[in-house]
């Protein structure tokens, strides 16, 4: 069964049939796991955090409460925060000449770990391509795969090609 994690969403699961889905860019993914249970979640989120200290409807986007919330639903069905381990997924660079928010995500996911006495045993962050993570929460396992991510100014992009003309062939239209 697939759950896909959006932004601002937080699961946990112990079901070794249940795979759950994301797709990064400047975003993160923290992937935890009780090791000794095999329970496990992944949250999604957009930014570090309000800097305002705000806690309201938006709350859900930012990594504070994200991670607040993960490891909470994790502590709720059963896990030790001593047997958790943490795995990092996002905080890409997709578009040159902006604020690089990737790497504050990545930076605060890693920080707010290390503060909360989580280890990262695994991390895919940072560079210039989006990310389709895949994650197993009772084995741990997780699949990554690099999304194309067409990022080059307009004024240097080259015309995509004209299709050739569609070809009949009997019932079967070929294009």
């Amino acid at each position: 069964m697939k759950i896909h994690v959006t932004q601002g969403e937080s699961h946990v699961s112990s079901n070794p049939n249940v795979v759950m889905t994301t797709v990064l860019g400047s975003c993160i993914a923290a992937c935890l796991r009780d090791t000794h249970l095999g329970i496990g979640g992944m949250n999604h989120f957009l930014l570090p955090d309000a800097g305002d200290g705000r806690k309201d409807s938006d709350a859900v986007r930012y990594g504070a409460y994200a991670m607040e919330l993960l490891i909470n639903g994790l502590l709720k069905q059963g896990a030790r925060r001593e047997r958790l381990e943490a795995k990092l997924f996002g905080g890409a660079k997709l578009f040159e000449g902006l604020t690089d928010v990737g790497a504050s995500n990545a930076a605060f996911a890693e920080r707010f770990l290390r503060d909360e006495g989580i280890p990262v045993v695994s991390s895919s962050m940072g560079g210039l391509s989006a990310r389709r993570v895949e994650f197993w929460p009772a084995s741990g396992r997780v699949r990554q795969r690099l999304v194309a991510v067409d990022n080059t100014p307009a004024e240097v992009r080259r015309p995509a090609p004209v299709p050739a003309p569609a070809i009949a062939g009997g019932d079967l239209e070929l294009f």
